[in-house]
């Protein structure tokens, strides 16, 4: 498989403009002619302004253009707008910029917005989530300014809240940076408002970035005393409080499960079957999901986590139903699922499991690494099916170089 260096300057115009601009596309979003594009993508003529302004429509860095940096895995042309919109959304409202027409919506309007958000969010619509989480970062902003000092409480948990959904969707994207930003100035807002239960899912976001950025001791720490710091009286908990508990304690497994400590992972897993049993239903609240199918689901992914092949698939035969998750849920438990089928050497039911989430939701699995994984795992066990399903992923079977990385594959 080729590395991002060696394509040439040309190519790597053409695979970052992707299928989905066209040429002439291209010079109308630069106002370059048409001739200076085609040559730019012939390795013919580059001169720095084109290069500059190439690099802005494309929303990478001249670096990458060069090839000094490759490009974030699965980003295509939208994906980069609205990581580039969120940044910016991100980085002015830390210091007070706000759009300059932007007017103050009401409390009643922030949170319809923000449940859309999150709806977006869950459904695995992350390109999307994005662009409405960078306007209501700027909305937020205008509620928090026409606030008085004896309102602003309230109005900084919106900003809290607007900051964390921001964190999450760079988190997934792969902007660690962004995400590590978004989530400081989440936990900032959240002790501004006072309120002890934004604070604890802030500290969960944090941990949770600490997880994909490998910082598995400081991510168990951190989720371990999120779950402590919201758990409930079970006699008198609340529906929204058992959702913010239940899905804690369930990442608190999770993080157990990647450094391997199986008594830790197993007291969490229990917490978190306790909780769902008490609840006896999926509820929504606080941006996320959790009930007795979430938290049976989960504990697949732990156990597969953990190289427990036995009970993951026991529990997976205990499943007769996930559509009451969301459609990210949904997905994760299809990916977990098939790499303990794959892990039980089940080749074809893997492929079979995995092609069907694809098939489903394209857009979400372009950000996930596991269908990867799975892909190598399964190796050369099933060559028609693993082909189909390479493709779908823009990933090589094991052992093969035919195949471009996901990029190149719309373009080349």
């Amino acid at each position: 498989m080729p590395r991002w260096s060696d394509y040439t300057t040309g190519e790597r115009i053409k695979i970052l403009r992707g299928k989905g601009i066209r040429q002439s596309d291209l010079a109308e979003i630069t106002g370059l002619s048409l001739p200076t594009v085609q040559q730019a993508e012939q390795d013919k003529r580059l001169t720095l302004p084109t290069l500059m302004k190439l690099a802005a429509a494309l929303r990478v860095d001249i670096s990458v253009i060069l090839g000094q940096q490759g490009p974030r895995r699965a980003m295509e042309h939208a994906d980069r707008t609205t990581m580039r919109d969120l940044s910016c959304a991100v980085h002015d409202m830390a210091v007070g910029l706000l759009p300059e027409d932007i007017s103050a919506p009401s409390a009643v309007e922030l949170r319809q917005t923000l449940d859309r958000c999150w709806e977006l969010y869950w459904k695995g619509n992350y390109v999307e989530a994005g662009a409405v989480a960078a306007l209501f970062l700027g909305e937020a902003g205008a509620h928090l300014h026409a606030q008085s000092a004896d309102t602003a409480s309230e109005a900084w948990g919106f900003v809290a809240d607007a900051y964390r959904l921001a964190a999450y969707v760079a988190n997934l994207m792969g902007s660690r940076d962004l995400a590590y930003a978004a989530i400081g100035h989440a936990q900032n807002a959240a002790d501004r408002a006072a309120d002890d239960m934004r604070s604890a899912l802030v500290s969960s976001g944090r941990s949770w970035i600490y997880l994909r950025d490998a910082r598995l001791p400081e991510a168990l720490a951190l989720a371990e005393k999120s779950a402590v710091d919201i758990e409930p009286r079970f006699s008198k908990a609340t529906v929204n409080q058992l959702v913010a508990y239940g899905s804690h304690v369930n990442f608190a497994a999770v993080v157990a499960s990647r450094m391997g400590d199986k008594d830790k992972a197993a007291n969490y897993l229990s917490q978190s079957h306790a909780t769902g049993a008490r609840m006896g239903a999926e509820y929504r609240a606080h941006g996320t999901l959790f009930g007795p199918v979430s938290a049976t689901t989960q504990a697949v992914g732990v156990n597969v986590a953990l190289g427990q092949t036995g009970k993951a698939l026991a529990l997976i035969s205990s499943i007769k139903d996930v559509s009451t998750l969301s459609g990210a849920a949904r997905n994760r438990y299809a990916m977990d699922k098939a790499m303990a089928q794959a892990d039980a050497k089940m080749f074809d039911a893997s492929l079979d499991t995995l092609e069907e989430a694809l098939v489903a939701a394209p857009a979400w699995a372009r950000h996930q690494a596991l269908p990867s994984v799975i892909v190598q795992k399964v190796g050369r066990a099933s060559t028609a099916r693993l082909r189909r399903v390479s493709e779908l992923i823009g990933a090589a079977p094991a052992g093969s170089s035919s195949f471009l990385p996901a990029t190149a594959k719309t373009a080349l």
